[in-house]
């Protein structure tokens, strides 16, 4: 644990994050998740799962049911096909998201159709509320806009209109940094961040994580990310 006048921030290395090879799902789990259970990794504020998932070709994850849970899905290389009870359909391709709203209830499937292997981060924040209308949406968000900056790509505030719509306190950023640059994050004081670098090492207020660790922060003031080389970053900010 690293404490600096900023923020507090705990690294989560990748090799110490929950782990489960079903052959064609490899999966690294930032919190405690199905077999993996770590009292000291059950949610960071209203982030309640982080899965590093890499899904092999034409395979994926069969029809199952969800209530009451806000699940984003950022696709890193490959392309996700989802399918829910409520008829809705869609390819998320690299660099993009899409959101469930499980609300009341919804069974969904989300496959790899692709002939190479897709990689993702699925995360789960708790919602406002419980129920609500299940609904189902994604966007194309082009790297370009985001690079040296982070960007609001899913947010259940008002303010953020060209995000994708969530119904909890919390909002998803990407961005991507060229090695030697750095960007700084302000928020209110005492929400919980929790920052993934999808590609690239990074240092964060100083201190060195590697791709695919975890950076749990509780912010203080303004934390400073900067690339030590090209990398692509991922962090949502939640109460």
């Amino acid at each position: 644990m690293s404490i600096t006048t900023a923020s507090r921030i705990e690294r989560r290395p990748f090799a110490s994050l929950g782990h489960a090879d079903h052959g064609w799902l490899n999966a690294r789990h930032h919190f405690s998740f199905a077999d993996y259970h770590d009292e000291d990794r059950i949610h960071w504020g209203a982030i309640r799962v982080w899965n590093d998932d890499e899904i092999g070709p034409r395979s994926g994850f069969p029809p199952h049911p969800h209530a009451d849970m806000e699940i984003i899905t950022y696709v890193r290389t490959g392309a996700i096909t989802h399918k829910d009870s409520l008829g809705n359909q869609g390819r998320t391709a690299a660099g993009d998201v899409q959101v469930m709203s499980a609300g009341t209830g919804i069974r969904h499937a989300e496959y790899n159709l692709e002939d190479e292997t897709t990689t993702l981060f699925q995360i789960w924040v708790i919602p406002r509320t419980r129920g609500g209308q299940p609904c189902w949406g994604a966007k194309p968000f082009p790297k370009d806009d985001r690079s040296g900056a982070l960007r609001v790509l899913a947010s259940g505030y008002d303010e953020d209109r060209e995000a994708l719509r969530i119904r909890a306190d919390a909002r998803l950023l990407g961005g991507t940094i060229k090695a030697g640059e750095s960007v700084t994050y302000a928020t209110e004081e005492g929400r919980h961040l929790y920052l993934v670098p999808a590609t690239g090492r990074i240092e964060i207020d100083g201190q060195p994580f590697e791709a695919r660790d975890g950076a749990a922060i509780i912010s203080g003031a303004p934390i400073t990310i900067t690339a030590q080389e090209d990398a692509e970053i991922v962090l949502v900010d939640s109460i």
